[in-house]
């Protein structure tokens, strides 16, 4: 079989908390002739756990014939000095030949830049085996930073960022963008289109079955999985609850927020005193399916940058919840939107709390047989586009492409 390495910082096994694409896209490429081994960093992401030893420096793991590579970076915890050189111990890990000695020796190097440094590392190793090189852009590097307002375009980070980002583009075989229209930002930089292929986030059916909606009506539960952050707006989602609450109807509606994240204290403070509103810890993706039945519609939130998501989004949790067959309602202002492509949910304005309280209420009167109705159109929406099966044979054609351009 042909072998693939994919350097993904946070990569996720199967179990934890967070997203697990490039694990689920690995066990469907085995049936194009392809093995996998994912090169990770030993500190999870989002809760700091440490997956090695004291005394281990790397450590061999496999997942349903999956291999992963955990290399030992320091702990980490927020966004700041610690996890710079958190990202810094990865990358120098990854290029210490004796810790990839092991390893049966790549076909093709895949850099994913969930950080840039991780993508520039993948292809220091293609080079050192002489390998075909596939830049997987996440997140646009440094424009992403720039349209959140951390730093201005003329910051010397900024500066060196681009020439980073460019220099990549340019040496990758191909490139494989999330956002589905992030060509629009590459190919002006003087890529060539044909080397730029969208593999969307997605989502395993196989293992995401879905449950029928619940009859009883006396309270209705609105989810939220994921990420308490900056960009997800969720104070805008309890903003709008606060306002459905005041409402006769509103008073029989639950929102449950599941996840962890750096916001989550201040949302707490914002909710304090409201008894419609639940903070839960984050669950193992593979027990996602089983909370996700006990919902009766999904809410995701992001805040309104148009320089941001001009490109589209690519949100995992979109997916998730359209696989538990539940009706989704999205506050956001995006060029892509599953939800309205798959008529499963409703659509609202960005950072309009009114809009989004309005859309909770009416989502709450539809009837049992409406929603389930919506749920199932955005099931089947994943099984025509988004399954990870029908992703992982569109990333073995890219990779077996550039084995034949080699």
């Amino acid at each position: 079989m042909k072998h693939v390495w994919i350097l993904n910082h946070y990569a996720q096994e199967p179990g934890g908390p967070g997203g697990t694409r490039h694990f689920s896209l690995a066990r469907h490429l085995a049936d194009h002739g392809w093995k996998v081994t994912i090169i990770a960093a030993s500190t999870e992401h989002g809760t700091g756990r440490q997956r090695l030893g004291p005394n281990e420096a790397i450590r061999h793991e496999c997942f349903d014939g999956v291999s992963f590579l955990w290399l030992r970076v320091r702990n980490y915890a927020g966004n700041g000095m610690d996890r710079v050189l958190n990202m810094l111990d990865y990358t120098r890990a990854v290029l210490v030949p004796n810790n990839v000695a092991g390893l049966e020796a790549p076909d093709v190097v895949i850099g994913s830049s969930v950080h840039p440094l991780a993508a520039w590392a993948g292809r220091r190793l293609s080079r050192r085996f002489d390998v075909p090189f596939v830049f997987e852009v996440r997140d646009l590097w440094p424009q992403t930073l720039i349209d959140m307002g951390q730093f201005s375009k003329r910051h010397p980070a900024a500066v060196a960022l681009r020439r980073l980002e460019l220099s990549l583009y340019r040496s990758a075989r191909k490139i494989i963008v999330l956002l589905p229209f992030a060509g629009e930002y590459i190919e002006p930089l003087g890529i060539p289109r044909e080397k730029i292929v969208w593999i969307p986030n997605g989502v395993d059916l196989a293992r995401f079955p879905a449950s029928p909606l619940r009859a009883d009506n006396e309270v209705f539960t609105l989810m939220y999985f994921g990420a308490h952050g900056p960009a997800n707006g969720l104070d805008n989602l309890i903003k709008a609850m606060r306002i459905a609450e005041e409402k006769s109807q509103g008073r029989r509606i639950l929102l449950r927020l599941i996840g962890d994240g750096p916001s989550k204290s201040e949302l707490r403070e914002l909710a304090a005193d409201s008894a419609a509103i639940r903070f839960e810890s984050a669950v193992p993706k593979a027990n996602i399916p089983n909370v996700a039945a006990e919902a009766d519609a999904f809410v995701i939130c992001v805040r309104d940058l148009p320089q941001l998501y001009r490109f589209g989004i690519s949100m995992n949790k979109i997916f998730d919840y359209m696989a538990a067959q539940r009706p989704v309602i999205i506050s956001a202002n995006a060029p892509n939107n599953p939800i309205e492509e798959s008529g499963s949910g409703l659509t609202v304005q960005a950072e309009n709390p009114d809009a989004l309280a309005s859309a909770i209420l009416e989502m709450a009167e539809y009837s049992t047989e409406l929603r389930q109705e919506m749920g199932v159109r955005g099931r089947r929406y994943l099984e025509e586009h988004y399954d990870m099966a029908i992703l992982a044979d569109r990333l073995s054609k890219t990779l077996d492409d550039c084995l034949r351009a080699s």
